[in-house]
């Protein structure tokens, strides 16, 4: 059997497992018929795959950092500072792009995304290329991968405030915490890709590869997108729905960027659920970018390691499916308690990762944390954002949660680019505490705060009269 296939064959079978158990479990019937079952399936599953695969021309450049560095072309404290000011990018892009895609809707906005990532991903393939053939100077080559892979995060940044705006008129309220779920397992087989597939295209081609491959499969999904993804029913010949969500009720005009972000911090609840996603967009790429670079320099590489992207995977599937499943059905659709619960087994992790960095069982926490802040990133980014924003304002809501994600990611980059070792320093694992030692405080504060909203719901809006 092919490596590739023999990587695959788990994810597949554990995705299978999980479609028949959640068709066995008790529906929540809200009135759709058939026919809008099946054509809500094929808006939001190229969507979806759109979005993984925007993940994996996101994260190839942090899945061969390692490479990049043996090949001279990129250090570890270089690979912080690009990534992040990349995040930086990404996570004050909403301001712009919120509205935008509340303006132009998601369709066009999830095409923007895969194109103009595309191109950065080919801009940054020959800026690898002409390093690689000393055609560009070392500083050069760090500036435009800066530049690049910037421009690439901005683009981004559309993906998903873009697959927020378009589902939230096609799912209710009740159905979100499942489609939470969806959007976890979306984020892990981008992860999939992005650390094994490009991995693996590292291994057999010239390392350019690893940017030109995600920019091809991106426009592709652009072209399928074209003539698939619709922003809402009523587009796609069906009858609109009241989704029950923040906009319920609403029947004035859609506000302006201003008066949407002035409505939603209005909420004490968006204020707690923004410094929960700065402590899971923290925590999430803590764990997932740094783990490869600490085992290939300690040479603690092993089994995690070399099957990160599956680990990886899987984690995140069985996150998002159990996060979507106790919010729809045991915790009557809150967002919150899923939260806490999960942000406890992040405590858990940092706490054993801190006591456990030279064994194995190191590789096999961050793997379970990875599992529990995408049930959390899938739960509140991808759904709450839909809940207290509304099918209108949910470009702008979506994307102020999500720029807080971010906001945490370019804060560890640039901290652990200053304080992990380097050099032979960065060979004894015990020099590495500083990178256990700083999650575990953030993941504390993000616990204290998911417990604060464990009853919070979104409130409908009056009709306008």
């Amino acid at each position: 059997m092919p490596v590739w296939l023999n990587q695959l064959l788990p994810i597949v079978l554990l995705l299978a497992a999980i479609a028949v158990v959640m068709r066995r479990l008790p529906k929540i019937d809200l009135g759709h018929s058939e026919e809008f079952r099946r054509r809500r399936f094929f808006n939001w599953f190229p969507l979806g795959l759109t979005y993984a695969f925007l993940y994996m021309g996101r994260y190839n450049l942090s899945a061969n950092a390692p490479e990049l560095d043996a090949l001279h072309l990129v250090s570890k404290h270089e690979f912080g500072n690009i990534d992040g000011w990349g995040s930086a990018v990404y996570g004050v892009a909403f301001l712009l792009n919120g509205p935008l895609t509340d303006r132009w809707g998601g369709r066009a906005t999830i095409l923007i995304a895969a194109g103009g990532s595309a191109l950065m991903n080919v801009l940054l393939g020959v800026a690898v290329r002409l390093a690689q053939e000393g055609r560009l100077d070392h500083g050069a080559a760090i500036t435009a991968m800066t530049v690049l892979f910037s421009a690439n995060m901005y683009f981004q940044s559309f993906g998903a405030v873009s697959i927020v705006k378009v589902n939230a008129p096609w799912f209710h309220v009740r159905e979100r915490g499942m489609l939470g779920g969806v959007f976890g397992i979306l984020i892990s087989l981008g992860l999939y890709f992005a650390y094994d597939w490009s991995r693996f295209i590292a291994k057999h081609l010239p390392m350019p590869w690893v940017f030109h491959v995600p920019a091809l499969l991106l426009l592709g999904f652009l072209a399928l997108d074209v003539f698939l993804i619709r922003d809402t029913p009523g587009q796609a010949g069906f009858r609109d729905f009241d989704t029950a969500d923040a906009s319920s009720g609403d029947t004035s005009e859609r506000l302006g960027a201003i008066a949407v972000a002035r409505r939603m911090f209005s909420q004490r609840v968006i204020w707690i659920i923004v410094a929960i996603e700065f402590c899971s967009g923290f925590l999430r790429n803590a764990v997932m970018k740094w783990y490869l670079i600490f085992a290939d320099k300690t040479g603690l590489a092993g089994f995690v390691s070399a099957h990160w992207g599956v680990l990886l995977c899987i984690a995140g599937i069985l996150g998002g499916v159990f996060a979507g499943f106790i919010s729809d059905h045991v915790f009557d659709s809150r967002r919150g308690p899923v939260a806490s619960v999960l942000y406890a087994g992040l405590v858990l992790g940092a706490v054993v990762v801190l006591f456990t960095l030279s064994f194995p069982i190191a590789g096999w926490t961050v793997v379970f944390m990875s599992l529990c802040v995408i049930g959390v990133h899938g739960m509140l980014s991808g759904t709450a954002s839909m809940d207290f924003g509304g099918r209108k304002n949910a470009g702008v809501a979506t994307g102020i949660i999500d720029g807080f994600v971010y906001l945490g990611t370019a804060a560890q980059s640039f901290l652990y680019a200053s304080i992990l070792p380097s050099g032979d320093a960065a060979k004894h694992p015990g020099n590495w505490m500083p990178w256990p030692a700083a999650m575990l405080p953030v993941a504390l504060v993000g616990f204290a705060l998911a417990t604060r909203v464990w009853n919070a719901r979104p409130e409908r809006r009056a009709a306008a009269h």
